[in-house]
């Protein structure tokens, strides 16, 4: 009988120690909205569009509200079909090499 009067605490401090907060306030999922299908990047790899600041780094991107960051990752389906960098040199006719590399 006295089993069953320690099983409730035990119980509330188990079930306490699970708890998670959640650490920011605000909106949990906010997904910007999709990029156009073709991206003209200049010399940055910074995108502005409809309020947002996309990032392209490694044929992925990210997405943020402030240039500056929080940098969030943007879902596949919002990806542009095609990326171009303006400003940049075009090396498809040496062969893909960078004549500026050491």
């Amino acid at each position: 009988m006295n089993k069953k009067f320690y099983i409730a605490p035990l119980m509330a401090l188990v079930l306490a120690s699970c708890m998670v907060v959640p650490t920011r306030h605000g909106p949990e999922l906010v997904v910007a909205p999709a990029l156009p299908l073709v991206v003209e990047l200049g010399v940055e790899p910074y995108y502005f569009y409809q309020g947002y600041y996309y990032y392209y780094n490694n044929n992925n991107w990210s997405y943020s509200n402030a240039k500056s960051g929080p940098w969030t990752d943007l879902p596949r389906d919002r990806y542009p079909r095609e990326v171009r960098h303006h400003g940049h040199h075009d090396n498809r006719r040496d062969g893909g090499r960078d004549p500026y590399y050491r």
